[in-house]
């Protein structure tokens, strides 16, 4: 499987030269204006997984390849990358623009669990689609991230990851109600929001994370040392799916991106995904997407 573009390979690929502010100790962020189009060329993002983060505001129509989905932007979005799932831009219209932040998740170490948001689950909403105002108001915040990027406040990357969480929660704001899960102090949340923990832990899969170990509600029950039963309860009730149901749906998911990403062959993908035959593997992927995965995998 290809490994991830790192930052020195991004700014190598965009930019030819690699910033010394990677070697300090606060992490690492940027701030960068979408490249003008080129007339008769086809901007696109190579399709592969990063290993740092970034969030952008583009203008523009835009085809968005991001895991196992597809999403057409018509006007603006505001998107979310994260180092776990592969994702590729294809630009489209002649006057797209934009900007954009990257930063590593060292840029957060003692700071904040960012990963703990929605945006950046690889089964969370990644691209959001803006109107004019959602569009100003997200181009207001990279505007002054921009500004305390170039002043000399001596705290301004503390100021900087407060900007990141603004656009991170203004994102979350813009997905509708009936996705998010209700917050609640109540032990069911905790016990739900424990087993998501521990089912995003096993991905994603590649050469140094071959398999998982968690395959069934029995399993995270063991794990979190509660009867089954109450765990389907809890989770049923936080998200409005089966344990079974969200197991099978972040398997599928990565099923689609080893067929797509990886050069396994059939049988090992099974193997790392917790199927002990292959024909139960071509009897899972089959059911859910109408061909087998050797079909998916050509198509």
């Amino acid at each position: 499987m290809e490994k991830p573009e790192t930052l020195e390979e991004f700014y190598k690929r965009k930019f030819k030269w690699i910033p010394e502010s990677l070697k300090n100790d606060f992490g690492h962020f940027n701030i960068f204006r979408l490249e003008p189009f080129l007339e008769g060329k086809v901007k696109s993002v190579p399709y592969r997984k990063r290993d740092f983060y970034k969030i952008m505001l583009v203008k523009g129509a835009s085809t968005v390849h991001y895991a196992d989905r597809v999403y057409e932007v018509k006007k603006q979005a505001l998107s979310f990358s994260n180092p776990l799932v592969p994702y590729k831009w294809d630009h489209l219209g002649e006057h797209t623009s934009g900007v954009y932040c990257v930063f590593n998740p060292h840029f957060f170490m003692n700071f904040g669990q960012i990963q703990q948001y929605e945006v950046f689950h690889p089964n969370g909403t990644h691209v959001f689609e803006l109107n004019d105002q959602e569009a100003a108001e997200v181009e207001s915040i990279f505007e002054k991230m921009q500004e305390e990027l170039e002043s000399e406040y001596k705290y301004k990357y503390d100021r900087l990851r407060n900007l990141v969480f603004e656009l991170i929660h203004f994102g979350m704001k813009l997905q509708p109600a009936e996705l998010q899960i209700a917050q609640r102090g109540s032990a069911s949340l905790r016990i739900a929001s424990i087993f998501l923990e521990l089912l995003e832990r096993q991905f994603p899969i590649d050469e140094n994370h071959t398999s998982i170990q968690l395959r069934t509600p029995s399993d995270f029950a063991d794990q979190l040392n509660i009867h089954v039963n109450h765990l389907n309860r809890a989770v049923k009730e936080m998200t409005g799916k089966t344990t079974s149901q969200l197991i099978s749906d972040r398997l599928l998911q990565e099923s689609k991106i080893l067929l797509k990403q990886s050069k396994w062959n059939v049988s090992e993908i099974a193997y790392a995904l917790g199927f002990n035959e292959v024909t139960h593997f071509n009897n899972f992927f089959k059911k859910s997407m109408n061909q087998s995965p050797t079909q998916f995998r050509k198509g």
